[in-house]
């Protein structure tokens, strides 16, 4: 009997043994280190700091601190605990029950207390998509997106805008945003277009170290500075027909002229982190192209930061999860934002290390590089939200500084007869269209949701508030979503555009007007008035049906919560001195355009723009 048993239940117990080991259920843990250990006293410097951390982590450990995970997905905040992990996120719409930047606050403080009660007591990393203002939560300064930065060639006026986005995200606790994204859009179909600042890499490169000098300052250890993350590496915006998450089809020279700059110069001003791009090149994502991963970015340009995955992107690898998780982590991610089965990811990546298809030597290194940037934070020192900075959400100075964003990022398009800049003593003004009194619409996507909405659906200043606070108290402002009533006005303004969008959802094959913008227009152009067209849009849309009918024509954008810059340059407080950043096309059968290309003949050029 007593070897029937072994027979029958040795085999079992093996495999009990084997799967303990690579349980995601932490093992009992060693003691926890001294109080005097030398990563917990800042005198010693952070590569000291690093190493000695390091000495006292288990492989578990190290695992976790790899893992990032969407704060709806887990199962408990305990679990930040139980598994060490080393980074939580907000998705778009993930927030606290109530979206107010106090709530955000209390948020954070939570799940960082939950993490320092550890073994080891290491910190989170708490992201967030802060990519036009600290866009997620109600109440702050909604930025212009990148396409309307682009088109202020202002360098400088970028910087203001992502330091106070910094310190506005600061304010909630949060240390990380995924942004500048620094994509070269070549093709406007791709509906992310208005997420990059333009179609030429010099304005990626100017700009991208404007916003990484705006997020970081001169130390991540300032309380109102953050970590920046530029995105997506890499030929995000040279997908073939502007296919999101699609193939980049080009020579290795156009990747690096057209869409390598950006990143250089974002590293050259010191970027902590790095986000991979979904997207492949030439049919190999990049989340598993070692070459561009390591060789590149990490080896020839000599990044030292954090390279981590987009949002589950992992899984869109050839070959099951095990192989996906083995050939990115080798390929050179640090972090994966898995974001939801993260017991899996973990189990997964515990395996593939202790069967040796992942080195150990590249589980150190990744940790490394995370550590470090948390050190770089301060986050063992200060850990928890600085609420003396609460009050400076969507403050007036902040807003005032989104108005001057607005005002330089605006494009005239045309002026005929210099029917702009309006007097404020006109009599009657016609506002129009359903763009005119719609914020959500101003803002985009990538606001208080993934997608954006319309709506009221935070604080600002829409376009008609705008112009009745500009005008003269003798002046009539009326508005009419359809364009009726204009047959006693002096003027029409009329605001068309996109609904908003984000990433896939923004994809189109056609950039055409919408028939109900169309008609706004020409109810309220046939009552004979001269017309005003504000087109709010992420891309140059197909105007050269239309345009003809239009007295003037000013490009606004996604100009975001402060439309009082627009009335500032409807009625002359500002003269306009926008240039576009993108090619503006005069029919579909155009695109892709760029400047540059053979038989260049847009209806603007890439540059173009009118003053008073």
């Amino acid at each position: 009997m007593k070897r029937s048993f072994i027979y029958f239940f040795l085999p079992a117990f093996i495999c009990f043994l084997v799967l303990g080991c690579v349980s995601s259920e932490p093992a009992s843990e060693p003691p926890p280190p001294p109080e005097d250990a030398i990563y917990r006293n800042p005198s010693y410097t952070v590569g000291q700091r690093v190493a000695d951390l390091l000495s006292y982590m288990t492989l578990e450990e190290k695992i976790g601190q790899m893992t990032q995970v969407a704060k709806n997905f887990l199962s408990s905040p305990n679990d930040i605990k139980t598994y060490c992990l080393g980074s939580v996120l907000s998705g778009g719409g993930m927030g606290p029950v109530k979206n107010e930047p106090g709530a955000w606050a209390d948020m954070y403080d939570h799940y960082q207390s939950v993490a320092l009660e550890s073994r080891l007591g290491i910190p989170i990393l708490y992201g967030i998509d802060a990519v036009h203002g600290h866009n997620t939560v109600k109440g702050a300064v909604i930025f212009p997106h990148n396409i309307g930065l682009g088109c202020t060639g202002n360098p400088a006026l970028v910087e203001k805008a992502a330091q106070i986005t910094a310190i506005e995200v600061a304010a909630t606790g949060i240390d990380w945003t995924f942004a500048p994204c620094i994509a070269v859009p070549r093709d406007e179909r791709w509906g992310r277009t208005y997420e990059g600042f333009g179609e030429t890499p010099g304005l990626a490169e100017i700009m991208a170290e404007a916003s990484i000098r705006g997020y970081q300052g001169e130390s991540l250890e300032d309380g109102k500075t953050i970590l920046a993350c530029p995105k997506h590496f890499l030929a995000d915006g040279g997908t073939k027909g502007g296919d999101d998450q699609g193939n980049a089809e080009c020579s290795e020279e156009i990747l690096r002229k057209i869409h390598l700059p950006g990143y250089i110069s974002a590293l050259k001003a010191g970027s902590g982190s790095v986000m991979a791009s979904f997207s492949s090149w030439n049919g190999k994502k990049m989340h598993g192209n070692k070459d561009l991963l390591t060789g590149l970015l990490k080896n020839e340009l000599g990044f030292p930061g954090i390279l981590v995955s987009d949002w589950k992107a992992i899984d869109q690898l050839p070959g099951d999860y095990t192989s996906d998780v083995t050939i990115s982590i080798n390929a050179g991610l640090d972090m994966i934002m898995v974001p939801d089965d993260y017991k899996t990811f973990i189990t997964t990546l515990l395996t593939a290390v202790k069967n040796g298809k992942v080195p150990r030597e590249r589980i150190d290194d990744a940790v490394k590089r995370i550590l470090t940037i948390k050190f770089k934070l301060g986050l063992f020192e200060q850990p928890y939200t600085d609420r003396s900075l609460l009050p400076l959400v969507g403050c007036e100075e902040h807003r005032e500084a989104g108005r001057e964003c607005v005002r330089q990022s605006l494009v005239l398009l045309k002026n005929k007869n210099n029917v702009l800049p309006l007097s404020k003593e006109t009599g009657h003004i016609l506002v129009a269209g359903r763009g005119a009194d719609d914020i959500g619409m101003q803002c985009g996507g990538w606001t208080i949701s993934w997608q954006g909405m319309t709506g009221d659906i935070t604080e600002g200043t829409t376009i008609l508030e705008a112009i009745q606070k500009t005008v003269s108290s003798k002046t009539k402002v009326t508005y009419s979503r359809d364009g009726s009533g204009a047959g006693k006005a002096d003027i029409g303004i009329v605001v068309i555009g996109e609904n908003p969008y984000a990433e896939m959802e923004g994809d189109r094959q056609s950039l055409a007007l919408s028939t109900m913008d169309i008609n706004v227009i020409n109810n309220v152009k046939k009552t004979g008035i001269p017309i005003i067209v504000i087109l709010i849009s992420g891309r140059p849309l197909i105007v050269t049906p239309e345009i003809d009918k239009w007295d003037a024509f000013i490009a606004a954008w996604l100009p975001g919560t402060e439309g009082q810059g627009i009335a500032d340059v409807l009625f002359g407080d500002y003269n306009p001195t926008g240039k576009l950043s993108h090619t503006w096309p005069a029919d579909m059968k155009q695109i892709p355009i760029n400047e540059g290309d053979n038989d260049y003949d847009p209806l603007f050029p890439f540059g173009f723009g009118l003053s008073y």
